[in-house]
């Protein structure tokens, strides 16, 4: 169990003083990096959250780094807006596989009228079935953010992805202010936030330093913060950039811990390439959430069973959420069921 003794997080930090985290000994970082994390959380405890694509392909934003982006020819199949059973069913097989939290994401600018419901549907689903329920959809307005709250949605994601400096050299559709924009009326409506950055798209440790410092500066700090390693997709922008060295990156994570103590770090995208010496560094300096399955939206992961290989190595256990019977979860599918064919929930919304 977590020490008593916890750090009450700060909010002021400098770049300064995080650059200068950055720049200590590597072993040095991760002591104090670890000893933060013990007297916030669990030692050899890691959450465990599945993510599922449920909308996939013909973005119209311009991010350099995402394969979903209709800016870009990566040869992605564009898919439609899963049925809602489908979800659920998809929902059930994490849970089983040992996922506490469910993840939806969905490759638009901002959620449509027309889809919305349906996605509402899939949320209250979802935490029918005792999982946490995440939901990624882009840019939000204050009723959009509301309607989520409403039906229970425990975290919404939508990341920084790197420094309001850098920002413009990656994406031109929507601007920074946007995202924080955002972030305030998910905050605003009562629900958590999961929100992080994405290392090694050709930005420099300034860019890592202010991305961290930006979070910092979020009054709580964001509850989940994903640390993305860039995985190069064929047809990006960013196919062909400089690979990160990996101590920079598990520095980043190292850093992370001690700015927002409080806050789950997510080793995320980009495990697929790691070893499993560089993921038992990430974990030592503080990392204390994974996503697992076998795709990230659109991206390779590493299998649930490699995962969990791993873990049986380190010592580490699933975080654990309330259980619900094995009765009630099938009352609950039961009942989505009925609901969606009553509203006629299995239309294939267009994307």
């Amino acid at each position: 169990m977590p020490a008593t003794n916890s750090i009450e997080p700060r909010f002021d930090w400098t770049h300064a003083e995080i650059t200068e985290l950055f720049n200590l000994p590597f072993m040095d970082l991760m002591f104090r990096a670890q000893t933060v994390h013990r007297q916030n959380f669990a030692p050899n405890e890691v959450q465990v959250s599945t993510l599922l694509s449920i909308k996939t392909g013909a973005c119209p934003e311009d991010c350099k780094y995402c394969p979903q982006s209709g800016h870009y020819n990566t040869e992605l199949e564009k898919e439609k807006l899963m049925e809602v059973q489908k979800v659920l069913e998809e929902a059930q097989l994490a849970k089983e596989k040992g996922a506490s939290r469910f993840c939806m994401g969905a490759a638009w600018k901002h959620p449509s009228e027309k889809d919305f419901p349906y996605v509402l549907e899939m949320i209250k689903g979802v935490k029918a079935l005792g999982l946490e329920s995440c939901v990624t959809l882009g840019t939000l307005n204050d009723e959009q953010a509301q309607r989520l709250s409403d039906v229970g949605l425990d975290y919404y994601n939508h990341n920084l992805d790197t420094s309001a400096e850098f920002y413009d050299s990656i994406i031109t559709t929507r601007t920074y202010q946007d995202r924080l924009d955002t972030l305030s009326r998910v905050r605003d409506s009562g629900i958590k936030l999961c929100c992080g950055g994405i290392m090694g798209m050709g930005e420099e440790q300034k860019d890592r330093v202010g991305l961290i410092r930006q979070l910092s500066q979020m009054m709580p700090h964001p509850e989940s913060v994903p640390i993305n390693m860039l995985v190069k997709v064929e047809g990006t922008p960013m196919a062909n950039v400089d690979d990160l060295d990996e101590f920079e990156f598990i520095r980043t994570i190292a850093v992370a811990r001690v700015v927002m103590p409080m806050s789950h770090v997510r080793l995320s995208a980009g495990r697929q390439g790691m070893s499993e010496q560089t993921q038992a560094l990430c974990f030592m300096a503080g990392a204390n959430s994974i996503f697992y399955g076998e795709k990230l939206l659109t991206t390779a992961n590493p299998e649930a069973d490699k995962d969990m290989n791993l873990f049986n190595k380190l010592g580490i256990t699933p975080e654990k959420r309330e259980e619900h019977s094995d009765q009630a979860v099938m009352e609950a599918i039961a009942d989505q069921v009925v609901k969606q064919e009553e509203s006629k929930l299995f239309y294939d919304a267009n994307a």
